[in-house]
């Protein structure tokens, strides 16, 4: 049996844990483009890395996974020279994996709701509606958290009902504003200038954008749940990006 390329990420990512050589002849070994600025480019870049494991090796726990044509995305529990929390994103082309994108940070303490950075809703529904949530939430990030449309918030939500998985956050509307007034009065933007990708399974939705955070350029990758076509649950991970000079390849962080 044809793996399902979704199947084929998370042999791949499991293999960290078992040693199995065999999910590395998922990856095409001709072209393999890879936009962690810390490793280097192709097979050779992934090697290099594994080389570097410390005693043990890496740990995956890949807690949820989705696919969206060519594109596979996943968001792991590592132990990757420390606990993090991940997402990669994966494109296939003719069944091998040739590129891929991903954003990592260390793992928190609970957020003021309670809930941890990986919690939460699994349940993948709705996949007849795969297209309008991913339009929806496109809308989402580009008025609000690009354009800064505020007044279209209540648009979007349900209320104040909303799961928030932000180390720093806390539950509904409420706790985002509490959030913001906080940052603004240290004197912190959050800024989102660019999408670059929006990619969904069913009620889950992937956007990956560009911008600033605390004046640093930032990698934003955010995964939200949509219920009854509203934001009902929200995961993400920041990182800063590296400056040029400390690039392993030359393929950008998008």
């Amino acid at each position: 049996m044809e793996l399902t390329k979704k199947e084929k990420v998370v042999a791949l990512l499991n293999s960290f844990n078992t040693g199995d050589q065999t999910p590395i002849s998922y990856i095409n070994p001709n072209k393999y483009v890879q936009h962690n600025l810390a490793v280097g480019d192709g097979l050779a870049g992934f090697g290099e890395v594994l080389k570097h494991a410390p005693e043990g090796g890496f740990k995956a726990n890949v807690v949820r996974a989705f696919q969206d044509g060519d594109y596979v995305f996943t968001q792991t529990e590592y132990d990757f020279f420390g606990p993090k929390v991940g997402f990669d994103v994966f494109r296939f082309e003719d069944g091998l994996i040739v590129e891929h994108w991903d954003n990592l940070l260390e793992i928190m303490p609970p957020n003021p709701s309670g809930h941890t950075q990986l919690d939460g809703s699994l349940e993948i529904t709705d996949k007849d509606k795969t297209e309008t949530n991913k339009a929806f939430v496109k809308d989402f990030v580009s008025s609000i958290l690009v354009n800064g449309q505020m007044d279209k918030l209540g648009n979007f939500f349900d209320g104040d009902n909303y799961i928030q998985h932000n180390p720093s956050i806390g539950d509904g509307l409420s706790g985002l504003g509490a959030a913001l007034q906080a940052m603004a009065e240290q004197g912190i933007k959050m800024e989102y200038h660019k999408i670059h990708k929006v990619l969904g399974e069913g009620n889950f939705v992937l956007t990956i954008s560009e911008g600033a955070f605390a004046g640093k350029p930032t990698s934003f990758y955010d995964l939200f749940r949509i219920e009854n076509g509203k934001v009902a649950e929200h995961w993400d991970v920041m990182e800063t990006i590296l400056p040029e000079s400390e690039w392993k390849n030359k393929n950008g962080k998008f």
